[in-house]
C-alpha cells in the first residue's frame, strides 16, 4: 500500500461562525481560531478542515459564496487570513479549505451578470431552461425542500438550485467555468494552502436532458437524480492534471450518492482524481422513513456491515474519510453513544476508539474531542438552521405531522446541534463570546468544556490525546487490515486489524448492559488503550460502553 502524509494525518473540522470569538459580536473568526491552535497541536492533531470563510451573505452559512477570493467581513481580513495560516503552519499544522464550487450565491457576480440578459457573456455559466407545460423544467426537489428550479422574471426562464434559491448551480459544462474554478483554486495553492475539502462535489456533472426523477413520500423527485453525473469523473481528472497534480496537497470530496464502485474511481491509488471521499450511507442508518427525521438510535448492526464493507472494499484500491460528526451532523454522542451523566464521557470514549482504529484518515469535528451533546430546541423558532426551518414548516403544513410529532424529530436530526458555539469553559456563552452569540449555546456548557477536560486526566479529551498519540504511533492503526468479528451481536463492535505479524484487536460495548467476551490469546497482549481504568476483560466481562484494543 502506497503511503502518504495524508493517510497518516488527523483532520480537524472547525466551523468558524461557532468556534472562538475574538471580538464579541457573536460570530467566531478567525483570529478566535488562530487564539486556539496551541489547543489544537495539544491535541495532537495536524491538518485544520476549515469550512468556508469566504465572502458571503450567509443564507447557507458560507456555502453561498459572492466571492471566492475575500474573507467574510464577519470572520475577518485577508490579513487575519495569513496570519492564522503562518500561525498554523509554525506548529505543524495544515490548513484545509473548504471548496464549493458546486454553486456559487446568487449574489456572485457572475450570476447577477448571468441573470442580467440571455445574451450575456456570462449566461452559460450557469443553468437556464425555459419550462414545460408552464411549469418547471422537471421534477427535481431541491435539498432544502420545495422545487430546484427557481422562475426568474427578467428573462423569463427558469434557472436549477438543487440547494437554496440563493445558491445557483454552476455549468460545469461550459468549459470557461471550469477553466474560472482551476484558476482561481490555483491562486489559492500558492497562497501555501494544504489542500480541498469538495462540497457535493459528485453533484456537479448535471444528466443528460434533465430526465424526471423518482419521487420519494414527497412532491418533488430527488436531487440525487445529479449524483455521479456522466462526466464527473471527466472533470475531476481535469481538475488533477490542472492544479491537484501540481502541489503536495489532501483532497476530499464530499460525495452525497457515492456507490463503492464511484469511491474507487474518485479516490483511486492513482491518485488520478481525490485522496478520499466521504460517503453517507453510515449516517443515514437512524434516518426515518423516505427522508432524515427521526429520533431513532443509530442501529449497531447495519451500522457494523456498512463500515466493513468500506473498510474491506476500498482496502488497497482507494482510501477512506472516517468520521461521525460534522457542522451537517447532530452529535454522534447523542446518536449512537449515551448523553446521559452517567455514560456521556465513557461512551464517548467507546465511540472514538472504535472509528479511530479504523483504516481511514479520522476527522473530529469541533466538540467531537469533548463529547459534546445534541442541544435543546423547544420550538421551532429555537433553529437557525434552513433545512431544519423549511422541512418544519413544509412538513406540517401539508399534514404529514402535528408540530407536536414532528418537532422531536427535527431538533433531534437538526444541523444546528452541531453548530451550536464551541464550549471552552463554564463562564457566561461557554467562553466562546462576551457577547450575544448567533446561535444558542448548549445549556450543558458548565458540565461539558475544554477547561475542565484539559485540567482532568481521564477526560475525553485526554483519550482523544491518546488515539490521535497511537496513530502516529502504530503503522498497523493507519494501514493494516481490518476483519469484522461477532457481525450479528446486537451490542458489541468487534474486529481485528493486520499488518504483517502483528494483530490488533478493537473491541468496544455498545450497550447499558455488561457483556461477555472471550478475548483469547489477545488477554495476553499489550493494552493500548482503554476507557476504564478498573477493567476486568481479561476475564472476559465487558462493563457498559467499555472499548478496549490490545496488540498482539
Amino acid at each position: 500500500m502506497k503511503k502518504a502524509w495524508w493517510k497518516e494525518s488527523i483532520v480537524y473540522q472547525i466551523y468558524p461562525r461557532s468556534f472562538c470569538d475574538s471580538n464579541g459580536d457573536g460570530i467566531g473568526d478567525l483570529n478566535g481560531i488562530t487564539s486556539k491552535l496551541d489547543y489544537l497541536k495539544e491535541l495532537g492533531i495536524n491538518v485544520i478542515w476549515l469550512s468556508p470563510v469566504y465572502q458571503s451573505p450567509n443564507d447557507d452559512n458560507g456555502y453561498d459564496i459572492s466571492n471566492y477570493e475575500a474573507i467574510m467581513t464577519e470572520f475577518g481580513t485577508m490579513e487575519d487570513y495569513d496570519r492564522m495560516l503562518e500561525a498554523a503552519h509554525q506548529r505543524g499544522i495544515k490548513i484545509v479549505m473548504d471548496l464549493v464550487v458546486n454553486h456559487t450565491s446568487d449574489e456572485h457576480p457572475w450570476f447577477v451578470e448571468s441573470r442580467s440578459s440571455k445574451d450575456n457573456d456570462k449566461r452559460d455559466y450557469y443553468i437556464w431552461k425555459d419550462g414545460k407545460d408552464g411549469k418547471e423544467p422537471n421534477n427535481w426537489g431541491s435539498c432544502f425542500s420545495g422545487s430546484a428550479w427557481q422562475f426568474d422574471d427578467k428573462t423569463q426562464q427558469y434557472y436549477l438550485h438543487l440547494f437554496s434559491k440563493k445558491q445557483p448551480d454552476l455549468n460545469w459544462a461550459n468549459p470557461r467555468v471550469r477553466k474560472e474554478v482551476f484558476d482561481m483554486m490555483t491562486r489559492w495553492c500558492d497562497k501555501g494552502i494544504d489542500g480541498f475539502r469538495m462540497d457535493v462535489i459528485s453533484l456537479i456533472s448535471k444528466p443528460e436532458g434533465y430526465p424526471d426523477s423518482e419521487v420519494y413520500g414527497g412532491t418533488y423527485g430527488t436531487s440525487n437524480i445529479c449524483a455521479n453525473g456522466p462526466k464527473v469523473h471527466d472533470y475531476l481528472k481535469e481538475m488533477n492534471q490542472t492544479v491537484l497534480s501540481k502541489y503536495d496537497i489532501m483532497t476530499v470530496g464530499e460525495c452525497a450518492g457515492v456507490t463503492l464502485e464511484e469511491a474507487q474511481r474518485y479516490a483511486n491509488n492513482e491518485q488520478s482524481e481525490l485522496n478520499m471521499v466521504f460517503q453517507f450511507e453510515h449516517v443515514g442508518l437512524d434516518d426515518g422513513d423516505g427522508f432524515k427525521w427521526s429520533t431513532k438510535k443509530m442501529p449497531l448492526v447495519p451500522l457494523k456491515e456498512n463500515l466493513t464493507k468500506w473498510q474491506k472494499g476500498l482496502d488497497g484500491v482507494a482510501w477512506n474519510s472516517l468520521y461521525f460528526c460534522n457542522h451537517d451532523q447532530p452529535r454522534i454522542v447523542s446518536r449512537l453513544g449515551n448523553d446521559s451523566d452517567a455514560y456521556r464521557e465513557i461512551s464517548a470514549k467507546c465511540i472514538g476508539t472504535c472509528l479511530h482504529m479504523m483504516q481511514g484518515t479520522p476527522y473530529v469535528y469541533q466538540g467531537e474531542e469533548l463529547g459534546m451533546t445534541n442541544s435543546v430546541f423547544n420550538s421551532v423558532d429555537d433553529f437557525n438552521d434552513l433545512e431544519s426551518i423549511n422541512a418544519y414548516h413544509e412538513l406540517t403544513e401539508a399534514g404529514f405531522f402535528t408540530p407536536q410529532e414532528l418537532l422531536p424529530a427535527i431538533a433531534h436530526k437538526s444541523r444546528d446541534n452541531a453548530r451550536t458555539p464551541m464550549q471552552w469553559d463554564e463562564s457566561a456563552n461557554a467562553g466562546f463570546t462576551t457577547g450575544k452569540p448567533w446561535l444558542a449555546v448548549n445549556p450543558n456548557y458548565t458540565k461539558v468544556n475544554a477547561k475542565d477536560q484539559l485540567a482532568r486526566e481521564d477526560s475525553v479529551f485526554h483519550y482523544y490525546q491518546k488515539l490521535i498519540a497511537l496513530r502516529k504511533q502504530y503503522e498497523i492503526i493507519v494501514y493494516g487490515h481490518y476483519d469484522l468479528l461477532l457481525a450479528e451481536d446486537p451490542d458489541l463492535y468487534v474486529y481485528t486489524r493486520t499488518l504483517g505479524e502483528q494483530k490488533l484487536l478493537v473491541v468496544c460495548n455498545f450497550s447499558e448492559n455488561e457483556r461477555s467476551y472471550d478475548f483469547g490469546a489477545f488477554a495476553e497482549g499489550k493494552v493500548l488503550i482503554q476507557n476504564y481504568k478498573d477493567s476486568s476483560f481479561k476475564e472476559g466481562n465487558l462493563k457498559p460502553y467499555e472499548a478496549v484494543v490490545v496488540l498482539l
